[in-house]
């Protein structure tokens, strides 16, 4: 490999993706990969700040455009600071959602547009989009289940939202990967996490064996 690589985990709410992140950050390891994971909003100072004030549960009066703003905030300071240099240093950059989240849960869930949330965080980015992203798919109703049986899960403000929404969510999702296909691949997430593990995997691999060998 001669670049580094970075590699963007989405999907709704319960859909797995961090526990299946860390099983993959341990096997990449494995076979000799330097990895990085990250999440946002978050993953340095300044982003897990925003975090807080983003996803805490009694922020309910927080408008659509606030909220899409701020994560574009927090997503421009963790590129920089965290992203940019791990992929300048060859490694391959695993991170816990992306623009497309944005895209799906703001844009189109929120009703506030994919395009003007495009555009805000295109000024945020500046061209640096995922060399891959892998998309969680899950019914909202077993990813809203596995929350409540998760004791140790960070509870925040978008798991209050109606299941409605989290519909809407997996909504915007599909045109998001409409609009990316070359860039979005889709793995089940309804399956168990070993499955979902294994078949990332075989994502992943296949797709830097691909970019080598071109």
């Amino acid at each position: 490999m001669n670049k580094g690589w970075f590699i963007t985990f989405e999907g709704g709410e319960g859909a797995g993706k961090t526990t299946v992140i860390s099983n993959v950050e341990q096997r990449l390891n494995q076979i000799g990969l330097d990895t990085l994971r990250t999440r946002e909003p978050g993953g340095i100072k300044i982003a897990e700040k925003i975090r807080t004030v983003i996803l805490d549960v009694e922020h309910t009066e927080m408008d659509g455009r606030t909220e899409a703003l701020l994560y574009a905030a927090a997503r421009r300071q963790h590129l920089v600071e965290k992203v940019i240099p791990a992929i300048e240093a060859n490694k391959v950059v695993l991170c816990d959602r992306f623009i497309d989240s944005s895209l799906a849960y703001q844009g189109y869930a929120r009703g506030l547009g994919i395009d003007e949330v495009l555009s805000i965080n295109e000024f945020a980015i500046e061209g640096h989009m995922p060399d891959l992203t892998i998309y969680f798919d899950v019914d909202p109703e077993v990813g809203l289940s596995r929350i409540q049986r998760d004791q140790d899960r960070e509870l925040n403000r978008l798991d209050q939202e109606k299941l409605e929404f989290h519909h809407l969510v997996k909504e915007g999702y599909a045109r998001v990967k409409n609009r990316y296909p070359n860039r979005i691949r889709t793995v089940d997430a309804n399956q168990s996490i070993e499955t979902v593990t294994e078949e990332v995997i075989r994502v992943i691999q296949s797709q830097i064996r691909y970019n080598k060998d071109k």
